[in-house]
C-alpha cells in the first residue's frame, strides 16, 4: 500500500519559495514539517541514515533571519534539501553505506554541499545509498534497504533510493545524489518523481566518495523537471533560456537496448505522445547497444576496482555479500580490456553523436521495467526471465559513457507502479530538456 503523502507532495520548489517570501510560512516551520514527516514515515521507507535536526533547525533560523534583513540567497533559500550519504557534509556522518565507514565523519563539505549553503538551503539530513552506490536496485546497504512509497515491498532503485524515496514520500522537497550508470534516474522513475544528471563535469565532484571517476555525475532529484532546473542553476549549472521555435524530438525504440516490459514501454511513448507529439522514430546502429554496454561494464569495473582494492585485501568481509561479489568480479577485468573500453568510447562517440543528427532530444523510458520487490533480481515477463540489475541500467547507462545531460520525469503508471519518461540531450542543449519536459504533464 502507498504510504500517506507528506508535507511537501505536491509542491513545488517555486511556490515554496514564494510562500517563505511572501511571509506564508518561515523556514524554521518548513524544517519542522520535514523533520515531522522524517518520524512519521521514514521507519517504513528507510530513506534516512541520518538527520540532523539541531543543525538544520540552527540553519534554517539563520535563513529565516536572512531574509528579514533583506538577504535574499535565491529560490533555494530557507528550503530543506537531503544529500546522499556519499556526498561529504562536514560534520555529518558519511558512510558511503557500508561498513568500511561506519564511523567516518568528513571535516569539509563536498563542493556541491557548499554551493547549496551559499543558495540558502538547509540541510535536514543523509539519505540511503547502495553500498557504496555499486547497484542501481537501492537494497544493499549497512542500514538496511530504502523502499518505494508507492509500495515499501518494493526498491526504490538506486544507487540514490533515499533520495527518491525521501521527495517521493514528500519528506523534503529536493535532493541530491550521484549518477554513475542511472543512479538519480532510475530511482527517480521508479518512485514517481524527476531525477536529472547534467552533462559530465557540469556539478563538481568534489567531495563526492567515487563509483568510477570517468562516469560519476552530481544530480538533483526534485517534484517535477521545473525543481530540478532551479536547483541546478543553484549548483553552477549553466542553462540558457531555451531559444525559439520547436523542439525536435526522436524516440528511441527502447527494445534496442534491453528486454523489458511492453507495458512500461507503451505507457511512456503515450505519455510521450500526448506531451510532445510529432516524433520521428530514431534507430540505433547495428551492435551499437552491445557494444556500448560493454565498454560501460569495462570502464566501470576497472575504475571501481582501482578504488577498493586495498578495501578487498584487507577487509573483504565488511562488504555486503553482493557488493563484494560484484567487486571480486570486476578486479578480475585485465588492464587491456580498460584501454581497449577508454579506445571504444571514444570511436562509439560518433555514432552517439549521430542519434541527434535531426534531432534536439531524444526520448524513451527510463526503465524498462516497474519496481522489483526488495531483493528480486529476476523477473519474469510474458513468461521470460529478465535480470532485474542490467535491465534497470540498460537505458541509463549509455548516456554516463559519453557525458550526456539527461533527464527523467514522471510518465504515468503500470499496474499502480510508476514509470518515467527519460529526454537526453547533447551538453549545451540542457534548455531545450526542460523545454520538451514542461510539455509532459502526465503524473504518475
Amino acid at each position: 500500500m502507498p504510504l500517506p503523502p507528506g508535507p511537501f507532495t505536491g509542491r513545488t520548489l517555486s511556490d515554496l519559495a514564494r510562500d517563505l517570501r511572501d511571509g506564508r510560512v518561515t523556514s524554521v516551520a518548513l524544517v519542522e514539517r520535514a523533520l515531522g514527516a522524517v518520524a512519521a514515515l521514514d521507519p517504513a521507507l528507510n530513506a534516512f541514515v541520518t538527520v540532523d535536526a539541531a543543525g538544520a533547525l540552527a540553519a534554517a533560523r539563520r535563513a529565516d533571519e536572512e531574509l528579514a534583513a533583506g538577504a535574499d540567497r535565491g529560490p533555494l533559500h530557507g528550503l530543506p534539501v537531503a544529500v546522499k550519504d556519499l556526498i561529504m557534509v562536514a560534520g555529518l556522518p558519511a558512510t558511503m553505506g557500508s561498513r568500511h565507514f561506519a564511523n567516518h565523519v568528513p571535516g569539509s563539505d563536498a563542493v556541491c554541499v557548499t554551493r547549496l549553503r551559499e543558495a540558502g538551503a538547509v540541510i535536514v539530513g543523509k539519505t540511503t545509498t547502495h553500498e557504496f552506490a555499486y547497484g542501481p536496485t537501492g537494497d544493499r546497504s549497512a542500514n538496511g534497504p530504502s523502499r518505494n512509497p508507492r509500495d515499501p515491498a518494493r526498491m526504490s532503485g538506486g544507487s540514490s533510493g533515499g533520495s527518491a524515496a525521501a521527495v517521493a514520500a514528500g519528506i523534503v522537497p529536493l535532493a541530491i545524489g550521484t549518477d554513475t550508470g542511472g543512479s538519480v534516474r532510475i530511482p527517480a522513475a521508479l518512485c514517481g518523481i524527476a531525477g536529472f544528471k547534467p552533462a559530465y563535469g557540469a556539478i563538481p565532484a568534489g567531495g563526492v566518495f567515487p563509483l568510477s571517476r570517468s562516469l560519476d555525475h552530481v544530480g538533483v532529484m526534485a517534484g517535477d523537471a521545473a525543481g530540478c532546473l532551479l536547483a541546478y542553476r543553484c549548483l553552477g549549472g549553466d542553462v540558457a533560456r531555451a531559444e525559439p521555435g520547436a523542439v525536435r524530438v526522436g524516440w528511441l525504440d527502447p527494445a534496442g537496448l534491453s528486454d523489458g516490459d511492453v507495458r512500461v514501454a507503451d505507457a511512456v511513448r503515450a505519455a510521450a505522445d500526448a506531451g510532445i507529439g510529432g516524433m520521428e522514430e530514431v534507430k540505433l546502429p547495428e551492435g551499437f547497444a552491445q557494444e556500448v554496454r560493454e565498454t560501460y561494464t569495462a570502464i566501470q569495473s576497472a575504475e571501481t576496482a582501482a578504488v577498493h582494492a586495498e578495501r578487498l585485501a584487507r577487509a573483504p568481509e565488511l562488504f555486503e555479500a553482493e557488493v563484494l561479489e560484484r567487486l571480486r568480479v570486476a578486479a578480475e577485468l585485465p588492464g587491456w580490456r580498460y584501454v581497449r573500453a577508454l579506445e571504444a568510447r571514444d570511436q562509439l562517440a560518433e555514432a552517439a553523436e549521430a542519434l541527434f543528427g535531426r534531432h534536439d532530444v531524444l526520448a524513451l523510458p527510463a526503465a524498462p521495467i516497474v519496481a522489483p520487490l526488495l531483493g528480486q533480481r529476476e523477473l519474469e515477463l510474458d513468461g521470460r526471465p529478465v535480470a532485474v540489475r542490467p535491465a534497470l541500467l540498460s537505458l541509463t547507462s549509455p548516456w554516463n559513457v559519453f557525458g550526456l545531460p539527461a533527464l527523467t520525469v514522471p510518465a504515468g503508471t503500470v499496474a499502480g507502479l510508476p514509470v518515467g519518461l527519460q529526454l537526453v540531450a547533447r551538453p549545451g542543449a540542457e534548455a531545450r530538456l526542460f523545454a520538451v519536459a514542461a510539455g509532459v504533464t502526465t503524473g504518475a
